[in-house]
């Protein structure tokens, strides 16, 4: 298997890498003592362009789980590519540290920080993919359903990095994802061809459809929030529009729907309701937790 040598988005692994990731993580999760020295003398440099709780969170005690040391940077010191280059700041950053995890506004500042560093990049999240809550998301799938490949997952609201990034998942699984948004709410038309472009490759499928009821026997639902992070859109300009993509438990009764996913932070009331988020049937906290294993196979595979 090819070594991998940063993570920028998932539409870069292979089915190889990206099971294998996968079951990694499940090793880091279930026997965490065995790898508690798996970055022992290794420093990382933790790139925050935008606020955080469970990336920050996430990054900063994993690492330090296996044996790792992090270097947290804001743009209290800086915004990345004002103060300096940023071909300049990787370049630097590379004398003293042995990996970088950047969350941007910018995937291109992701990108410049990979090309002009001499370490391993994580993208922690950009304006176009989030790679490690994909990750973390069919980390927990994979431990409701043995086969991912049988796997149907609806993801319903407005089209975004998270979007993008489940559906490069489902697509070098060999899943079968539908998304649902409302009319002009979807995903970038590019990334949509070269998921169903990688679908076809794996022998999975994935379709876009304005109608909730596409989410019919869905082994999942996944929302997020309607409004994202720095969008300059008040939720009383959308609310018409996205009302009926509210995941609640009439739609989940309805169609037939397995679990529930959500990212995090969610918006009570707008895209999901209290009873389906906080129910029985609410996979958010396990994937949540997710996070911090599915980036420490990450980090383990291209530091360790």
């Amino acid at each position: 298997m090819e070594k991998l040598q940063h993570l920028l988005t998932l539409k870069d692994l292979s089915q190889e890498q990206l099971l294998g990731l996968l079951e990694l993580a499940k090793q880091v999760k279930a026997n965490p003592s065995e790898f508690s020295q798996a970055l022992a003398g290794k420093s990382i440099v933790t790139l925050y362009e935008k606020p955080s709780l469970r990336t920050r969170v996430t990054f900063d005690i994993g690492i330090a789980k296996l044996g790792g040391h992090t270097v947290y940077l804001d743009q209290n010191n800086g915004a990345l590519g004002k103060r300096e280059s940023v071909a300049d700041f990787a370049k630097n950053i590379s004398c003293w540290a042995d990996g970088i995890v950047a969350r941007t506004f910018s995937h291109k500042t992701v990108e410049e920080l990979a090309e002009h560093g001499r370490v391993p990049v994580v993208n922690s999240l950009s304006d176009m993919y989030h790679p490690c809550q994909g990750l973390a998301d069919f980390l927990a799938l994979s431990e409701q359903f043995d086969d991912l490949s049988n796997v149907k997952l609806a993801y319903i609201g407005d089209g975004n990095n998270v979007t993008h990034s489940l559906m490069f998942a489902a697509a070098i699984t060999g899943a079968e994802m539908v998304v649902i948004c409302p009319e002009g709410c979807f995903p970038d038309g590019k990334v949509v061809l070269e998921a169903q472009a990688l679908a076809a490759h794996y022998g999975g499928s994935l379709e876009l459809s304005t109608d909730p009821k596409a989410a019919q026997n869905a082994d999942a639902v996944y929302a997020d929030t309607w409004i994202s992070m720095g969008d300059d859109v008040s939720y009383e300009d959308i609310k018409d529009k996205f009302a009926p993509y509210q995941v609640n438990q009439q739609m989940m009764d309805s169609l037939e729907i397995g679990y529930f996913m959500h990212c995090q932070p969610a918006h009570i009331g707008q895209e999901v309701t209290q009873e389906v988020f906080d129910g029985d049937k609410s996979l958010v906290l396990q994937q949540a937790e997710n996070r911090m294993h599915a980036q420490n196979a990450v980090l383990i595979t291209l530091l360790a």
